[in-house]
């Protein structure tokens, strides 16, 4: 692969910055950060505004066309970026809330996760970091770190339990109180 030069941020698509399925990036292995630049508080940043912007809950760098290790999310907890996350134990089972993804707008699925990940990492400023997220953070996680390693959650998914939802029916759902699938 090519070395992309530039600021990160500035290599972030301006109009429909998020890939979608299809888009060879998401099936990479994206590189790990070597070092921490200095310009990854910014593009962290774009990443959280572009993430939010979407109604999601997690995002990869590689769902901006950047094949590299940095996921963002929140969950209501606080925001959180952490540069080449490596998940160092996984434990316990859940299968809800149903997944999808900001590359897969309206696909959801039943997807198997750990309840219980403990992941270290870096933090924007290149700060050693160590996670121990339980249930939808855990959830978030391993989606994110999937996205990584060009791993999809239609991989991943009970295949029975793939469907499309549209617009209108997931607010519908919001509205009616019903838990909100997962858009990473």
């Amino acid at each position: 692969m090519a070395k992309q030069e530039g600021r990160l941020a500035d290599r972030i698509r301006k109009d429909d910055p998020i890939v979608k399925y299809g888009d060879p990036v998401l099936r990479q292995v994206a590189e790990k950060v070597k070092s921490v630049p200095d310009d990854m508080p910014e593009f962290v940043a774009r990443m959280e505004d572009i993430m939010n912007a979407a109604n999601g809950v997690g995002l990869a760098a590689p769902q901006l066309g950047l094949s590299i290790r940095v996921i963002v999310y929140d969950v209501g907890e606080g925001f959180q970026a952490i540069v080449n996350p490596v998940i160092l134990k996984m434990s316990g089972e859940q299968l809800d809330p149903p997944e999808g993804c900001l590359s897969m707008p309206g696909l959801q699925g039943v997807v198997k996760r750990a309840n219980v990940v403990v992941v270290k990492g870096f933090d924007e400023h290149g700060k050693p970091l160590r996670i121990r997220g339980e249930g939808y953070t855990a959830r978030v996680i391993q989606h994110e770190v999937d996205h990584l390693d060009g791993i999809l959650f239609i991989d991943r998914a009970e295949k029975e339990t793939l469907h499309w939802v549209s617009a209108d029916e997931e607010d519908e759902e919001e509205e009616e109180g019903a838990v909100n699938m997962t858009r990473e």
